[in-house]
């Protein structure tokens, strides 16, 4: 082959890489997502209303407690996004110094992004918690805002 086309070849597998790499990201972003609750008791008040407006009542109460300076907190899906995002870029920079000792900074800083990125996840799931940790101040004022409005909050999950 000649060297353009083994650049190419080169190029796409780069491409390719970079491609689950950022999958794996989207997964992730989207789990990081996924948050505990407050488990409501059925009582006269939430019977009352309804399941749609207790919902959009506890969305409510959330963006009090945020806009109050409560935050929810984070979980195991969180370190390890966080941890995979830490990775990448610590491949990066070092996939960029490789690449300039060898000629191309591009695609050394592409193959070290997806390394660590790679090594990065793979921290993040077998060091981080396995259960998600909402912050105790954002419970107790979402649970407290709930309370004052009639509903009857048994727990977190």
């Amino acid at each position: 082959m000649p060297d353009s086309a083994v650049f190419f070849q080169e190029e796409r597998d780069v491409t390719s890489v970079m491609k689950s790499v950022l999958a794996g990201w989207m997964v992730l972003g989207l789990a990081a997502c996924a948050s505990t609750g407050p488990v409501v008791y059925p009582n006269a008040y939430f019977l009352s209303v309804g399941k749609d407006v207790a919902e959009r009542d506890i969305e409510a109460c959330r963006e009090m407690a945020e806009a109050a300076g409560a935050n929810e907190g984070r979980g195991r899906a969180g370190d390890v996004a966080t941890s995979t995002a830490m990775g990448a870029g610590v491949g990066a920079a070092s996939g960029a110094v490789g690449g300039a000792v060898y000629g191309s900074v591009g695609q050394g800083s592409l193959v070290g992004a997806a390394s660590g990125a790679m090594a990065g996840l793979l921290r993040g799931l077998m060091f981080s918690s396995g259960t998600r940790q909402t912050s105790q101040a954002y419970a107790n004022f979402v649970t407290r805002c709930l309370e004052e409005k009639g509903y009857e909050v048994t727990g977190w999950q």
